[in-house]
């Protein structure tokens, strides 16, 4: 259960198991009313509880965390859905503030190859403090495109793209002003990105991957990768012509479904494996395989670059969604790790891919005590570390030839659902050499 702490209480709650054995019930609370509440409020043995009352599980926003979490003493089992300075991913100033510096680490302590894997995130300056580092990479090349982001929105606010140092004056002088008048509220910080000009299209529009990770712990670090997730497309085919349209370059689907040409039956979204398969056609399964790892190395490296510096408390969890662009060359590009990923359906088949997602974290969380520790998958979840990699010991034979070390996510390789029951039994090869007859 879950209490405001006082200097009276010392309680310390009971041992994982003996307390899960007194509970009848797990008594749930959040504020979310989405996806998230029909969940919840399906789960067999799962009670919602209403605004004082105590709680075993909280999924809650990071406003509340913010002001209540050094306030609220919470028993060995209780789980809440955030740690406690996930900014420090989550932040796009400090995302990138803790990449760079993991990548000097990595070159000191393994060299320039090893430090090269993190090379998956555009030239980034922090706004204003590295106003004039900014101004002299900008001016080495002229004519380029960079975006701004203001580094705490989300759902595409406040961004904007430009060429000329001056589309920035108008900021610039707010943030002087702000310094000369301390007793305002400050400018707001921003980034200041190298635009991706050449991204990946699919019939003319450009998109973005929104991939799911969770993670259960930070020292060691635990994380789950989800199988499925989706490309946001936006409804406007590309052109670098017109750098102010936000329907050509934001594909936030909070700002395509303002767009007139939004039909919201159909949406702008791409399931994952859809996309694989088109991806597959086009260029064969060995590109296919080559990004898909290259995306791993992005969720396992920025874990690794604020393992050190988040706060890992045994009660929280964390479901991250990872915005991801693919360029021309079929290379990913971190864009922003998300903290409270849009849990909001758009269409039927978002809101079937969200439930399923949303049980299959709770069976990872396991507030009743059903998992062993030992397992690798969890519905739509692998295991991708636990204190080092994960290697898939079970499944589907290694047909690649490269040994017997295999990463336990199934982003790469072949288009398997593994929710499927029937995967390993007779005839599964034939259903994996139609999917493979696909790539041809």
């Amino acid at each position: 259960m879950s209490r405001p702490k006082n200097q009276n209480y010392k309680g310390h709650g009971l041992s994982k198991g003996k307390e899960r054995e007194q509970r009848a019930s797990i008594r749930f609370k959040t504020t979310l009313m989405n996806t998230l509440m029909d969940v919840l409020r399906h789960r067999p043995g799962w009670v919602e509880v209403k605004d004082e009352g105590e709680w075993d599980f909280y999924w809650c926003d990071v406003s509340w965390l913010r002001e209540n979490f050094d306030h609220t003493y919470m028993d060995e089992h209780v789980r809440i859905s955030h740690f406690r300075n996930h900014y420090e991913l989550t932040r796009k100033n400090y995302m990138v503030k803790n990449l760079k510096r993991f990548r000097k680490q990595l070159e000191r302590e393994a060299g320039k190859l090893e430090a090269a894997k993190c090379d998956f995130f555009p030239k980034t300056f922090e706004m204003p403090c590295e106003y004039h580092l900014f101004v002299e990479e900008f001016r080495k090349n002229p004519g380029i495109t960079w975006i701004m982001k203001p580094v705490a929105r989300s759902q595409g606010k406040g961004i904007f793209l430009f060429r000329r140092l001056k589309d920035i004056m108008d900021w610039r002088k707010d943030a002087r002003s702000s310094d000369d008048q301390k007793d305002e509220i400050p400018v707001e910080n921003y980034v200041a990105q190298r635009y991706i000009e050449n991204p990946y299209l699919i019939g003319g529009r450009k998109f973005d991957l929104r991939v799911y990770v969770l993670v259960m712990s930070y020292i060691p670090l635990r994380a789950w990768l989800y199988r499925d997730g989706f490309a946001r497309f936006s409804n406007t085919r590309f052109t670098l012509s017109s750098i102010d349209d936000q329907y050509v370059h934001l594909t936030n689907v909070a700002v395509q479904k303002t767009s007139p040409d939004y039909h919201p039956k159909k949406g702008c979204k791409w399931m994952l494996q859809r996309f694989r398969q088109y991806l597959a056609s086009k260029h064969g399964p060995e590109a296919v395989e080559t990004l898909f790892s290259d995306m791993d190395n992005i969720f396992v490296k920025s874990l690794q670059s604020v393992q050190k510096v988040i706060i890992s408390d045994k009660h929280c969890f964390e479901l991250y969604g990872y915005d991801i662009l693919i360029d021309q060359t079929l290379k990913p590009w971190l864009l922003e790790v998300n903290a409270s990923p849009s849990l909001t359906a758009s269409s039927q088949e978002d809101y079937e891919l969200k439930t399923c997602l949303l049980e299959d974290t709770l069976h990872v969380v396991d507030m009743e005590a059903r998992l062993t520790g030992r397992e690798k998958r969890v519905g739509g979840f692998d295991l991708m570390w636990n204190d080092g990699p994960v290697s898939r010991e079970e499944g589907p034979p290694d047909l690649s030839g490269m040994g017997n070390f295999v990463a336990n996510t199934h982003l790469v390789g072949c288009f398997l659902n593994l929710k499927r029951p029937w995967i390993g039994t007779p005839g599964w090869l034939s259903w994996l050499s139609s999917c493979l007859r696909l790539r041809s």
